[in-house]
């Protein structure tokens, strides 16, 4: 009896560890994973940080851009960055960004208000989407043995197909709409 509940326990830890570890590593941003955040610091420093943009598409006809190269920002103050992707294939596809940060120890820092990545998207044949990105570096960032000394970040995504897409589950709208914001008027898509 001892050795059946064993095993039970042993295939139920299986089954949990890849949900557990995804949500262990967007609490404590372990592994570069980026945490979403619900509200921005109010603090912010004088130290500069340049954050990089890489953009990349596997196994979808896409063509996925970031609009600007680099960006530089305070530690603390929020910042807005645009992402712009293409569906070049002959239907409508729904895929979902992956993301990370490096340094890797920054991801604990690097913190996403609004992001396209947080859930699929379906982009139609020929469509082109806009997708803002509204994020900040937490000040404790600067305080970190391990981060305190570095100037650069560098924001990773990767779009793939989307499992629930593909199985014909939930969608992510991807019709634009208007939205006023701390940062003025902005173009929300599919967030």
């Amino acid at each position: 009896m001892i050795c059946a509940m064993g095993f039970v326990a042993m295939i139920g830890a299986a089954y949990a560890s890849v949900p557990l570890y995804k949500a262990f590593c967007q609490i404590t941003g372990f592994d570069g994973t980026v945490r979403k955040a619900e509200v921005a610091p109010d603090k912010v420093l004088d130290r500069k940080l340049t954050i990089r943009f890489d953009a990349n598409v596997r196994e979808l006809p896409w063509k996925f851009t970031a609009e600007q190269a680099t960006q530089d920002i305070r530690i603390g103050e929020t910042g807005l960055a645009f992402f712009k992707v293409t569906n070049n294939g002959d239907r409508p596809i729904t895929g979902r960004a992956i993301y990370n940060v490096v340094p890797e120890a920054a991801g604990a820092y690097f913190q996403k208000l609004e992001c396209f990545c947080f859930s699929d998207q379906t982009i139609a044949a020929g469509e082109t989407i806009e997708f803002p990105v509204v994020y900040f570096v937490d000040p404790k960032f600067a305080e970190d043995f391990e981060t305190k000394g570095k100037g650069e970040v560098t924001l990773s995504y990767t779009f793939f197909p989307s499992v629930e897409g593909a199985r014909g589950e939930k969608h992510a709208d991807s019709s634009a709409t208007i939205q006023s914001s701390g940062l003025g008027v902005t173009a929300k898509a599919g967030l």
